[in-house]
């Protein structure tokens, strides 16, 4: 079986900011651009065969970065929106503190993690689920199965939703998990999808969440 390799992307300016981004065009930081570059340096040892990113821009200057600093360039990239981040709806745009004031603190951590909690014109984090395993089981899988390496950059929620899914984590259980910009986290599974191997390669400690 090939690797899988996971990353968040990097700090993007409304991270930095500490707002709701969602399905906005928001593109990195610069300290989102230095994470990407680190995110490389993780992965030196590594040849892959296959890139996949959610068609949001931060996703995609991610990668960029990325295959500049692995000398990859010319490796062709499949940019999907089934990819992309969690639609916050009417939380878009504003800052998750001021909503967390707002609304108390059990509230917020329902809305922020919790598996199938509501947002007015949103997606719950299983809607994200429905519409990223589908396509990571069609279109991604079947090059791990062949021996090929595959990097997929994507989001926080968009990376919980495989992991509940490779990890087999329970409903309860993925509210806990949090993914942080530029986290870079490696797989081995089997033709079955059961986790032979994993290895988190890096952890910005003090990377903005999404």
């Amino acid at each position: 079986m090939g690797k899988l390799v996971l990353i968040r992307h990097g700090e993007s300016e409304w991270n930095k900011k500490g707002l709701w981004t969602g399905w906005q065009n928001v593109p990195l930081s610069e300290k989102g651009k230095a994470e990407a570059k680190n995110a490389a340096i993780a992965l030196k040892d590594i040849e892959f065969h296959f890139t996949f990113c959610s068609d949001l821009i931060r996703a995609s200057e991610t990668l960029e970065i990325i295959k500049r600093e692995l000398n990859i360039s010319l490796l062709p990239t499949v940019r999907h929106e089934a990819l992309k981040e969690r639609n916050y709806g009417q939380f878009t745009g504003k800052s998750k503190w001021h909503i967390q004031k707002k609304l108390g603190i059990e509230k917020f951590k329902k809305i922020r993690r919790g598996w199938n909690e509501p947002i007015e014109n949103g997606e719950t984090l299983k809607d994200v689920f429905l519409r990223v395993l589908p396509y990571f089981k069609k279109s991604i899988f079947p090059y791990l199965t062949k021996d090929k390496n595959v990097l997929l950059v994507a989001h926080g929620n968009s990376i919980r939703v495989l992991i509940k899914h490779l990890e087999n984590i329970s409903d309860r259980g993925i509210e806990k998990i949090e993914i942080k910009t530029g986290e870079v986290l490696l797989y081995e599974i089997d033709t079955q999808g059961r986790i032979l191997y994993r290895e988190k390669r890096l952890v910005n400690k003090d990377s903005g969440k999404q």
